[in-house]
């Protein structure tokens, strides 16, 4: 046999044998692809974290003498407070503080302080309202908010005022006609977010 035609004859020979080895690499046709693993359960499931509140709560005063300065209460002298016959007053079912100074038997003299809870979104809601339909002044003393508004009284020559200061879900409001003690208000704010 002549050289020429063992040369085509082992180059079939290697091609074939190169095509066997390479099939049987291939994956047989029920071995396809792997199917994924299923995944692993656990029995006791991670717990999702909670957010916990850092700082506390402001607390609502319970007394409405003991949050005011010696010298408001000075202001205030022997005007009465919480008279019964003024209606509700004192620490409230709700947490809240109403405190009204005045004598029942004055015609105007007097001012009522509503302590309570409030969130941010209602309360601003409430002052923005007051300044856009009833004129209110608003500034941000003291890391919270406050609105006020004087008025002449419509029956006796004497002032009535509104002030109303938000802070940290706490408002205090406070309605007076002829008592606007000096240090009022910044003395309930200093009381009640002390430290």
């Amino acid at each position: 046999m002549s050289r020429r035609l063992l040369r085509p004859a082992v180059a079939a020979a290697l091609a074939g044998a190169t095509l066997l080895a390479l099939s049987a690499c291939a994956p047989a046709a029920d071995d396809a692809a792997p199917t994924p693993a299923a995944p692993v359960v656990s029995s006791s499931p991670t717990p999702i974290p909670t957010i916990t509140q850092t700082a506390s709560a402001v607390r609502i005063p319970a007394d409405c003498r003991s949050m005011l300065s010696a010298d408001v209460l000075a202001q205030l002298g022997q005007t009465p407070l919480n008279d019964p016959a003024l209606g509700p007053s004192g620490v409230q079912s709700d947490g809240s503080l109403i405190c009204i100074w005045r004598d029942p038997a004055a015609d105007t003299t007097g001012l009522v302080t509503h302590i309570s809870r409030m969130d941010r979104g209602p309360a601003l809601d409430m002052l923005n309202g007051l300044v856009d339909t009833q004129g209110f002044s608003c500034y941000t003393p003291d890391a919270g908010t406050r609105c006020e508004k004087t008025w002449i009284n419509p029956t006796y020559p004497v002032n009535d005022g509104r002030t109303l200061y938000w802070r940290d879900g706490v408002l205090i409001d406070t309605q007076y006609s002829n008592l606007a003690p000096t240090g009022y208000t910044g003395s309930i704010i200093a009381s009640v977010f002390a430290g």
